[in-house]
């Protein structure tokens, strides 16, 4: 094995590799967007059971970690990294969007559709431009989660 599938290994068991992050964030920014000026909501479809995908199975099942630790292997070593719970947060809330904008679509109101696919993408945007709002939900989460119930 070599260095930098070690690093990835040893990475991947703890946290995400920024790259990949960043990754993540251009592959549902520019899908929502691709989808929407093509007006297919077949796109969103396949972010929201990629998506699904990598919360149920981890990982191993993330399309978009699996093509990232192997298109970016040189940009992870010695990335900075992201905790990966905060990731699986963040994935949740855009599925959850992902999985609203379906019902809407296929109730045929897709202005709604549009509308809660095009939250990701600006969470998306925003959080490439340097603001996390996924994060800051956590952060508020967590903090809360402790001023109710104490030290967990």
């Amino acid at each position: 094995m070599s260095a930098i599938e070690k690093d990835i290994t040893n990475n991947s068991c703890l946290d995400i590799p920024m790259p990949v992050v960043k990754l993540n964030r251009w592959t549902l920014l520019s899908g929502v967007l691709l989808g929407f000026v093509l007006q297919q909501p077949l796109i969103t479809t396949f972010l929201f059971v990629m998506l699904l995908l990598g919360l149920v199975g981890g990982q191993r099942y993330s399309l978009i970690f699996q093509a990232g630790k192997r298109l970016l292997a040189r940009q992870i070593v010695g990335a900075e990294t992201e905790d990966r719970r905060l990731m699986r947060f963040n994935n949740s809330i855009a599925a959850t969007l992902f999985g609203l904008a379906q019902i809407a679509f296929l109730f045929k109101v897709t202005w709604l559709g549009w509308a809660f696919s095009l939250m990701v993408a600006v969470a998306a945007a925003v959080a490439l431009a340097g603001f996390c709002f996924g994060c800051f939900l956590y952060f508020q989460f967590k903090l809360n989660r402790y001023r109710l119930l104490g030290k967990r």
